[in-house]
């Protein structure tokens, strides 16, 4: 059974710091990418960063580049997203998400598809930023 599970939210003032976790299970960890994904209150689903656990590439979406940064231990089959000066428009649900097609995940990731169709997801951690 696949299986993503993310962890590491919480609560955090305006300034502060996170690192989330998605650990992953059932699935050739090293054949995916993995992406991170979240959604606001009343908004649309927004693509965040991944990363090619083959060779380590990473991309993010402009809204985060230079404050959060992606990383991954295949030993663990776990990928985690490091969120430094966190804002209060930050507040969301955080999701991780698998694809085996690295181009389609950063297509996904780095621009605002229709769809976030990706072969596997989480179920997500709240992230709350308060002011």
């Amino acid at each position: 059974e696949v299986q993503l599970v993310e962890s590491g939210g919480g609560l955090v003032q305006a300034g502060g710091s996170l690192r989330l976790s998605c650990s992953t299970s059932g699935f050739t960890f090293d054949d995916y990418t993995i992406g991170w994904f979240r959604q606001a209150p009343g908004k649309e689903r927004e693509g965040i960063s991944c990363i090619s656990t083959s060779d380590g590439s990473t991309y993010y979406a402009d809204s985060v580049k230079g404050r959060f940064t992606i990383s991954s231990d295949n030993a663990k089959n776990t990928v985690y997203l490091q969120m430094n000066n966190l804002k209060p428009e930050n507040t969301a649900v955080y999701f991780c998400a698998a694809d085996e097609d690295l181009i389609h995940t950063i297509m996904v990731v780095t621009t605002a598809p229709p769809n976030f169709s990706m072969d596997y997801w989480g179920k997500g951690t709240l992230v709350t930023v308060s002011s």
